[in-house]
């Protein structure tokens, strides 16, 4: 698995994680830090990412509206 840090979660912490979760990286790393959040959610799931979020609810109910 790979997580997708949100911008409000350090960058800091990504070659942390890198050891239980190759591969993870976060959303200033990939320069998505401009990008929406219908973006983001389509990057990482184009990309085999699983999204941190600490507010995912926000994050996932502004998805579910662009259906």
């Amino acid at each position: 698995m790979k997580l997708l840090l949100d911008e409000n979660l350090t960058r800091r912490t990504v070659p942390l994680l890198q050891v239980e979760y190759p591969g993870s990286s976060q959303i200033a790393i990939l320069q998505l830090e401009t990008a929406n959040d219908l973006k983001i959610w389509e990057y990482a799931k184009a990309n085999g990412f699983t999204i941190v979020n600490r507010t995912l609810p926000g994050f996932h109910n502004a998805y579910l509206a662009t259906l």
